[in-house]
């Protein structure tokens, strides 16, 4: 914990860009569709069309590139608990871009909006996360408008409560919480306003917010500017909800599930829960609570890995150097990593829906994601070092004390070094956490 709350040494040592850095990317596009809109047929609409291509292309490498950096962070951090903080939160928010280069920019969204927040107060990056173009794009919310607003009685536009829903169902209160439709629709209508500019900018637009105050689990929101809409009253709401009991009953059972258990103790996720409660809503007390309570250093290991965790652990395990892959070697990145990770079932920034990857365990050991995990501990390894360790040795360096006998005899008895790594890797035993 005392690492956590300290400074971020991986993301200093191993950059990805934040998405302050990314929306430049956004604006040049945005320029470029301008000019080949605007001059359809010229050798200057030809040449937008060209460097529009070129900017996409500079954005799918970087989302590579990314890939390679995080899996960096995990290989070299002294702290490895934020690198799993990062990447839990970021799927509990999981937002990911639809079109053009915002395809692109999951991971600058997480490095601007999550990682800042990991240890801190959930309303923090509640906030962080509402006010980023990357989720207000992903629940089309920047197509809601008020059917009272400026905007709203002259387009045809109406209310969109996606992102209402998921901020209540998914981010909050969780599925069982208690909210009615109405709530839904009133939240709605109080999120009326978000928006960004073309230019990958955050912004509040008071000609598309719904006048008037709002109910929320029985509150009222939105008469603190005398009936005008303000960010102010959506800032009022988020807090409410990130400390609300049902809240933290939700966030400290998910997070228990993920890095204890599919199945956890109930005492344990009580005690998440009251410490949650007890601190105001603060993320970094509720991870404290978890990994000092007796429940969670249990002798066995349970969870199986999610195939990022599991190659990031592998990495760490076999000490790959820095230079391992080219920094800039995208294709390399794509072949080791992004492909290996989509085979295991886990494709790169590309979860299916809003709420992000599975947590059970059946979802990730089937016969051929299970299949994409012993091919790559076969053979990545002896690609990414040029000399592999002696198996008996890496045994205590993958597992520590938790060596099955069964693995110990055939990782010794194995004809060379890339098998007895490649069974240390593929065995049950690590595929564990």
């Amino acid at each position: 914990m005392r690492r956590l709350n300290g400074k971020d040494h991986a993301a200093a040592l191993y950059k990805i860009e934040p998405f302050e850095a990314f929306a430049a990317r956004i604006a040049r596009v945005t320029a470029l569709s301008k000019i080949r809109r605007a001059d359809r047929g010229s050798d200057a609409a030809a040449r937008a069309r060209e460097q529009i291509g070129v900017e996409k292309r500079r954005a799918r490498k970087a989302q590579q590139l990314w890939l390679w950096q995080a899996l960096r962070r995990r290989a070299h951090t002294q702290d490895g608990l934020r690198e799993r903080l990062a990447f839990f939160w970021g799927d509990h928010f999981t937002a990911r871009g639809k079109v053009s280069v915002m395809k692109r920019a999951t991971a600058p969204y997480i490095e601007s909006a999550i990682r800042p927040h990991v240890a801190g107060f959930f309303a923090e990056m509640l906030k962080a996360v509402t006010a980023q173009p990357v989720m207000l794009h992903y629940l089309d919310q920047k197509a809601s408008v008020g059917p009272e607003s400026v905007a709203g009685k002259k387009t045809s536009k109406g209310l969109n409560e996606n992102l209402a829903r998921e901020l209540l169902e998914l981010h909050t209160l969780g599925a069982d919480g208690p909210y009615r439709q109405a709530d839904v629709t009133g939240l709605a209508e109080l999120l009326t306003g978000l928006s960004y500019s073309q230019e990958g900018v955050f912004g509040f637009r008071p000609d598309f917010a719904q006048p008037g105050a709002e109910q929320l689990l029985g509150k009222r929101y939105g008469d603190s500017q005398g009936g005008v809409a303000a960010l102010v009253d959506i800032h009022a709401a988020l807090e409410d909800l990130a400390r609300h009991p049902a809240t933290a009953r939700h966030l400290a059972r998910k997070m228990a599930v993920h890095f204890i258990s599919d199945r956890p103790d109930p005492a344990l996720v009580a005690a998440m829960e009251r410490r949650y409660l007890e601190s105001g809503g603060h993320l970094g007390e509720m991870t404290r609570a978890m990994l000092v309570h007796p429940a969670a250093w249990a002798p066995e290991f349970v969870n199986v890995k999610q195939p990022i965790d599991y190659i990031g652990s592998a990495l760490r395990a076999l000490a790959v150097p820095h230079e391992a892959l080219g920094a800039q070697d995208w294709k390399a990145i794509r072949r080791v990593f992004a492909v290996p990770l989509r085979l295991m079932g886990q494709s790169w920034e590309e979860p299916l829906g809003p709420d992000g990857w599975p947590e059970g365990d059946a979802d990730w050991i089937t016969p051929q994601r299970l299949a994409a995990r012993v091919d790559w501990a076969m053979n990545a390894p002896q690609g990414l070092l040029s000399d592999l360790p002696d198996p008996r040795a890496f045994l205590g360096a993958a597992l520590g004390r938790n060596v099955p006998e069964a693995l110990r005899f055939a990782a010794t008895a194995a004809e060379d070094r890339r098998t007895g790594v490649g069974l240390v890797l593929a065995s049950p035993a690590f595929q564990r956490m």
